[in-house]
């Protein structure tokens, strides 16, 4: 057959109706996993890969459930547990394979320990609100929208105050290591 694949849309996938008291893990399982599942087969191509990842993702959601079943969208929260612990299993298989063929730089413990002592002193010159801006921003990966949120101001704000932050860390660590 030379007749390309189409995606066709399933109707024996069924979305839960909002009711009154909060569903069930196994109500919200049994809903939500051929979805999510046929979802991770075609992002992940591999079928048992996305069983393992299917498993991941609900695990982590069943240690969370009193708190995840009260969301306004805990198929949200679902998706984006299962799509974090994706790229999170890419990421250990790639080092995996490098650490195997000998591609991953090889490390310099006492100097990554001395990097790690350099960074820490330079942190610490900082204003709380610059360091928890850049620590959010920067280490951690959340854009200036999150960390906004998290930090009770505005995006702008965190913008601004990670780029006095970038700023004073390059004066920090460009007199300290002249």
């Amino acid at each position: 057959m030379t007749r390309p694949l189409r995606l066709v849309a399933s109707t024996v996938i069924s979305i839960p109706e909002i009711v009154g008291e909060p569903q069930s893990f196994e109500d919200f399982f049994e809903a939500e996993s051929p979805a999510l599942f046929l979802r991770l087969c075609l992002i992940t191509g591999n079928r048992h890969e996305a069983e393992e990842v299917l498993q991941d993702a609900f695990l982590s959601l069943f240690e969370r459930w009193d708190r995840v079943r009260n969301m306004e969208d805990p198929t949200g929260y679902l998706y984006r547990t299962a799509f974090h612990a994706f790229r999170r299993r890419s990421r250990r298989a790639t080092l995996a394979v490098r650490r195997t063929f000998g591609l991953a730089p090889a490390v310099d413990e006492f100097a990554a320990a001395d990097d790690r002592q350099v960074v820490s002193q330079a942190l610490a010159r900082l204003t709380r609100r610059q360091r928890t801006a850049l620590v959010l921003t920067e280490l951690l990966g959340y854009g200036s929208e999150e960390a906004g949120r998290m930090m009770g101001v505005r995006a702008s704000t965190v913008r601004a105050l990670a780029a006095q932050g970038r700023s004073k860390m390059r004066e920090v660590l460009g007199s300290g290591h002249e």
